[in-house]
């Protein structure tokens, strides 16, 4: 890659997209570590445990950049070009965020700024929200006796504006596959009455795993008929997952996790 001669680089310049995992310090990668233990700068996200900022050096800078519903501390574009300005004074920067960068976590369009601005950069993959919420509730997204696909799915979509990327609810609906659904509790009804009304069974199992892999873990299961009343009744607190099923019939034989912790 060509480097950005505005840049003060060396070589040893470089921007890491690391996934940190989703919740469980012991889930990101032996990688990823080490990225973050020679960072000279962090930028890191809401989802990111903040347990994990002791393994960088005593002397990095720390720079939150969260981003909730609602409320970005930060525009991605200003994330994008506070990337570019570490890097450009010489920095080791890694960009912290929770699960995989490069699902539902926009490090594509930070890795295409960076390469536009011809800044070197890696990706560090992690442990995706999804996959990790269904394991740590004893829920396998593919078995063959239930399903041989998994779908992960934006549960922020609703179609209402231009920006917002259309879902085909259709295909979701009559495939027989596993749908997971990242950012989704706050449209369950949308989520659950367009998949009925386009064709998938109100009996179909669901999950909901709320805070995945740390102590908080709470996991609801229910079906696509039942999910929004039984959601109403009790207070589900985000981040959560939504999975949807034959295969989550199997977290009663293949629960572990909170059995553990009893």
């Amino acid at each position: 890659m060509r480097i950005n001669p505005r840049c003060s680089v060396n070589k040893e310049t470089q921007v890491y997209l690391v996934g940190a995992g989703p919740g469980d310090t012991g889930l990101i990668t032996v990688k990823g570590l080490k990225c973050l233990q020679k960072a000279d700068v962090v930028l890191y996200d809401k989802l990111v445990n903040v347990e994990l900022l002791k393994e960088a050096p005593e002397d990095a800078e720390l720079i939150y950049v969260g981003k909730q519903k609602g409320s970005h501390l930060l525009p991605q574009e200003q994330i994008n070009q506070l990337l570019a300005e570490k890097a450009c004074l010489g920095r080791i920067v890694v960009r912290l965020k929770g699960g995989d960068p490069f699902v539902f976590g926009r490090g594509g369009e930070e890795a295409e700024y960076l390469q536009s601005q011809s800044i070197p950069f890696e990706i560090v993959p992690g442990v995706t929200a999804g996959f990790a919420a269904a394991a740590y509730a004893g829920i396998p997204v593919t078995h063959r006796d239930c399903t041989t696909s998994v779908t992960l799915v934006t549960g922020h979509a609703k179609g209402e504006s231009a920006e917002e990327p259309k879902l085909n609810w259709s295909s979701l609906a009559l495939g027989e596959g596993t749908l997971v659904f990242y950012m989704g509790l706050s449209n369950l009804n949308t989520i659950c009455r367009e998949l009925m009304a386009n064709g998938r069974s109100d009996a179909t199992p669901l999950a909901i795993i709320s805070r995945a892999t740390t102590d908080d873990q709470l996991t609801m299961t229910t079906t696509l008929g039942n999910a929004c009343q039984d959601v109403a009744e009790i207070n589900v607190p985000t981040p959560a997952v939504i999975i949807v099923g034959e295969v989550v019939s199997m977290r009663d034989q293949l629960r572990w996790f909170d059995r553990n912790q009893d």
